[in-house]
């Protein structure tokens, strides 16, 4: 490891920002009085995704105030937080590199913890929150996504929602080399780790402002990572048409015998309805799920950049004389 210098700091803690101009000045306090309590080297990147209100003055000014110190990434607009989180990995310095959200629910007060695994070897350091803050739909939509992503994938998060996480710099260089279009971090991370470890952390509610995830973000989320680290999903309906199919055959025979031995009837009518209503139900449920598969092939296809900067504010480091 090269000497610890204002250009080549311990630890980066990345932060993207959108339209947070209610609670920066709350985070500023709190963030820079933790970092400089620790008495290590460290810079933190903020990742302003295209906002449309005053962050991006608040940030220019807190350059102004802290430059040693503090780095500013200006997306050209709003290209969602893992592309802005994948855009400051690609230019934080540190050898520790911590995410945490603008909206102080991840208290900065919790870092240090992190750091502490971290100084324990280990290379991904993962959070789960102690008593959540959010709503209940929130709550209970996490923990079923989390069983179902658990059941068909190999990723084992227990909080995936949590955004205060710990990357050392050699887990953080293959997730940067990976070409997909749609990057999960927290699980490429867990993926490309040598020895991960979770730990508990404090949860509290937004300091202000509201919540950038609709229900229907978070379902395409959670959809995102299922078909990306998995192809369960397809074989699952594959056994599910084969099972129907069978069934569907059987019951076929089964009518057949009892018109010869029965005769005509009349009867029955709306059971084959509702039979009929469910198959087609399911065919469309797998047609929607091949689709979530071709999407992901055609947007990968089209290999358009995951982010484009406006401006980047930092310190320029002196020139070394020979």
């Amino acid at each position: 490891m090269s000497p610890e210098t204002p250009q080549n700091p311990e630890i980066s803690v990345v932060i993207p920002v959108y339209n947070e101009e209610s609670v920066l000045p709350l985070l500023f306090r709190r963030l820079y009085a933790v970092m400089e309590g620790l008495g290590r080297s460290y810079e933190i990147l903020f990742v302003d995704d295209g906002s449309r209100d005053q962050t991006p003055r608040l940030l220019h000014q807190q350059f102004q105030a802290m430059p040693a110190t503090t780095r500013v990434i200006i997306l050209k607009t709003n290209f969602g937080q893992h592309a802005a989180i994948i855009a400051g990995f690609n230019h934080c310095r540190g050898q520790y590199i911590i995410t945490l959200d603008a909206d102080l629910q991840n208290p900065p007060e919790e870092i240090p913890k992190l750091l502490a695994q971290m100084d324990a070897g280990h290379d991904y350091v993962g959070t789960i929150r102690r008593k959540r803050q959010d709503v209940l739909w929130r709550q209970v939509a996490g923990k079923v996504m989390n069983r179902l992503r658990e059941k068909i994938t190999r990723i084992r998060i227990t909080d995936q929602g949590c955004m205060l996480r710990g990357y050392h710099r050699e887990v953080v260089v293959p997730l940067l080399a990976s070409q997909e279009s749609f990057t999960f971090i927290p699980a490429l991370a867990f993926l490309y780790a040598g020895n991960s470890t979770e730990i508990v952390v404090e949860h509290e509610e937004r300091a202000a402002g509201r919540s950038k995830y609709s229900l229907f973000t978070l379902m395409q989320l959670y959809f995102d990572l299922m078909t990306g680290f998995s192809a369960a999903p397809l074989r699952m309906f594959s056994l599910i048409g084969i099972s129907i199919a069978i069934a569907s055959l059987l019951f076929v025979v089964y009518l057949t015998i009892r018109r010869l031995v029965v005769g005509p009837e009349v009867e029955g009518v709306f059971t084959l309805f509702a039979i009929l209503f469910f198959l087609v139900g399911v065919l469309l449920f797998g047609m929607g799920m091949m689709g979530e598969y071709l999407g992901r092939i055609y947007h990968q296809t089209k290999q358009r950049p995951r982010y484009l900067i406006r401006t980047v504010l930092e310190q320029i480091p002196p020139v070394v004389q020979p």
